[in-house]
């Protein structure tokens, strides 16, 4: 039998498994809040992953996806130990707000401080309780509140190995992104832990595609490293694209939209995404693609400002192959077999 998985004041023994609240701090009501964790502590050895949602309150894909992954079967004969926070930021969730109370933005924040502001010491909390005690994580989140991503994977340029488990992860699109200060991905970084970033969906919105892309991607992670057995962990049958370079095409003018292309379109150079028209309808200005590639974020108000970030491109090499892969991950995510009813309990 392994040794019991202690985490804040609580014990998790071997073969079992809990749902945790680690005290973060009490509202000025006196309404106290903590860090909801559920652990799974397997009773073979094995890496400690952790998977965090809702850093920034508004972001609710993470939430499901791991309600969704909790809820298999395939994690009752886990190996090592799975430490899964569907919302780290309560006082966000609560408001339906990116932010904490003192209007900090927690993934600014880490590694934190326990003598800091109250961002600096959820984030310390984090940190010490969880990062710094697994082998491996995934960080779910989604766009902003009036945009939305198509599922990606972001990791460091260089990083051989993240690069490695986002291609087992199968999300339609890799991302080479510089790590942002204050991110809990640097932090973890600092301390030696591979952390891969999901973005996908919107604020405040569910996406059925980008949460079952986000459920399998986790489930090969988990198998990937030994904790489950392939089970509903199937390799995706098209390979994800591993994309260096993109820019956002911002609003010619300000007024209303009438978007033409959506995220994982592929587009060529010069094509026509939308057309921004002022009120009256008496001036138009077209929305073009500046390069090629695939559509991986947009807006989704129709209300403009000049300079506003509308479309969200990355370059690929070939627009046909593009397309084909989108097609074959679609097709992968809609007949996964871990989506049946029978998979979960």
């Amino acid at each position: 039998m392994r040794q019991p998985f202690e985490i804040g004041k609580d014990r998790i023994a071997s073969g079992s498994r809990r749902t945790v609240d680690i005290p973060v701090s009490v509202l000025s009501d006196h309404t106290p809040v903590s860090m909801s964790a559920h652990v799974i502590h397997g009773r073979r050895d094995g890496p400690t992953v952790f998977v965090t949602a809702g850093i920034h309150g508004d972001e609710v894909i993470g939430v499901e996806i791991v309600r969704r992954l909790l809820a298999l079967k395939v994690l009752g004969s886990l190996k090592g130990t799975l430490i899964a926070i569907p919302i780290v930021n309560a006082f966000g969730f609560l408001n339906q707000s990116r932010y904490l109370p003192d209007r900090r933005d927690l993934n600014r924040c880490f590694p934190g401080s326990a003598k800091g502001s109250l961002a600096a010491r959820l984030a310390d909390l984090l940190v010490r309780e969880v990062i710094q005690r697994s082998d491996v994580g995934i960080d779910l989140h989604s766009a902003a509140i009036h945009r939305t991503n198509l599922p990606q994977i972001r990791i460091s340029a260089g990083d051989d190995e993240s690069l490695r488990l986002a291609k087992v992860f199968g999300a339609p699109v890799i991302l080479q992104s510089s790590q942002r200060d204050g991110s809990l991905r640097a932090a973890a970084a600092d301390l030696g832990v591979k952390v891969l970033l999901y973005e996908a969906g919107e604020g405040l919105r569910f996406d059925e595609f980008a949460v079952r892309a986000g459920v399998a991607g986790t489930l090969r992670i988990l198998h990937d490293l030994g904790m489950v057995s392939s089970r509903g962990a199937s390799k995706p049958r098209g390979q994800a694209m591993f994309l260096k370079s993109s820019r956002w095409v911002r609003a010619p003018q300000g007024g209303l939209i009438r978007v033409f292309r959506d995220s994982g379109d592929v587009v060529v150079a010069g094509e026509v995404l939308g057309v921004v028209s002022d009120p009256f309808g008496e001036k138009e200005r077209e929305v073009l693609a500046p390069i090629g590639g695939i559509i991986i974020g947009r807006a989704v108000m129709p209300i403009v400002n000049e300079g506003d970030a509308l479309f969200h491109i990355a370059q690929t090499a070939s627009a046909a192959d593009a397309e084909d892969r989108m097609e074959v991950l679609r097709s992968d995510l809609e007949g996964d077999p871990i989506f049946d009813e029978d998979e979960i309990i």
